[in-house]
């Protein structure tokens, strides 16, 4: 199956490289198709998410434009997909920010542990859609920009063997994702960090590569990760989002009208992944339990938060970029202090 969908992966990106020569990226009957990939299932509330922005896109320029959706990493992992965008070869992928530090390290916050002290005032910051597109636009000379985001959990640890205090995390080859402050996070706590591919990880655990990863509870069941990794210590280490990003040059090209559509396809869209996230995580731990034998560990969160007091100064030290964006997170969380998960 995996070398299957290597193999239609390869083929689509020879397909669009033609067509990038030649110049076509239309159908039969004219229209512009518009592509967009992502690396989950078409059940995950992302994929639901940009139903909805493929919904409202082609109800309101339908004479002119045909969304295209690819899940499933079929274009590649999201590096690959955000080169691909960059280039104009598909239009939109989805990426976490961690895979958006290379272009613009004002995202490597969004990395740092325990950000976040409730998902309230996570949300809050990121519903702030007038700061947070002053963010968007640092990417713009690598070529693409952030239209919306997209509710990604709370990021935890599992393992094949039972994780309760950071002190188990020792000398466990965990995966996490490929950017240099969650390397350090989880070094910090005393693991291996192992960066690869997330549609590698199911593999990597089942074969013993690595003990285990770090992400939410979709992760378990959606890519059946709950299968090979039996222990989620439910520590939420990080409050990570997914961005939707755009080919600057095909937004550019649309007309004020155009993009105003755009841009509200996807604000509905993160209203529909919104919503769907917050009924499949229970769903999903509910499967995980009951299904997979998974086992939730009832950590201490505040054992795991000493364990990497020092990351956090270390990163401003390093960054200065990220300073204002992290004050600005620290005043919204002084807002919900005291109301939210801690």
């Amino acid at each position: 199956m995996k070398h299957v969908k290597k193999l239609v992966s390869l083929l689509l990106c020879l397909c669009m490289a033609g067509m990038m020569l030649t110049g076509c990226s239309s159908v039969g009957n004219g229209k512009r198709i518009i592509r967009i990939a992502h690396m989950q299932s078409e059940t995950h509330p992302e994929h639901l998410g940009l139903l909805k922005f493929k919904e409202y896109v082609e109800e309101n320029l339908g004479d002119k434009y045909e969304v295209q959706i690819y899940p499933n990493e079929l274009l590649g992992g999201a590096q690959k997909a955000i080169e691909l965008t960059q280039t104009g070869a598909i239009d939109f992928t989805v990426a976490g920010t961690a895979n958006l530090e290379t272009f613009a390290d004002i995202y490597e916050v969004f990395s740092m542990p325990y950000l976040f002290t409730s998902e309230e005032a996570y949300h809050a910051t990121m519903q702030d859609t007038e700061y947070m597109n002053n963010v968007y636009k640092s990417t713009d000379e690598a070529g693409f920009r952030v239209l919306t985001w997209y509710n990604a959990g709370s990021r935890s640890f599992y393992a094949t063997k039972p994780i309760n205090e950071p002190a188990d995390l020792k000398g466990l080859k965990i995966r996490v994702q490929q950017s240099p402050a969650s390397i350090a996070m989880a070094n910090a706590f005393g693991a291996a960090a192992s960066p690869m591919s997330f549609g590698e990880v199911y593999t990597a655990i089942q074969q013993g590569v690595i003990d285990g990863a770090e992400n939410n509870e979709l992760a378990l069941t959606n890519n059946k990760h709950g299968e090979v990794a039996k222990y989620y210590a439910g520590n939420k280490h990080q409050m990570i989002p997914d961005m939707l990003i755009g080919n600057l040059k095909f937004l550019n090209g649309l007309s004020p009208e155009e993009l105003e559509v755009f841009e509200e396809a996807a604000r509905l869209s993160t209203e529909v992944e919104l919503e769907e996230w917050d009924e499949q995580v229970q769903e999903a731990t509910e499967i995980a339990k009951n299904d997979m034998g998974v086992t939730f560990m009832d950590v201490d969160v505040q054992v795991f938060k000493d364990a990497v007091a020092d990351v956090q100064q270390n990163m401003l030290d390093s960054n200065p970029d990220i300073a204002d964006l992290y004050e600005h997170i620290q005043e919204v969380n002084a807002q919900y202090e005291g109301k939210g998960d801690d």
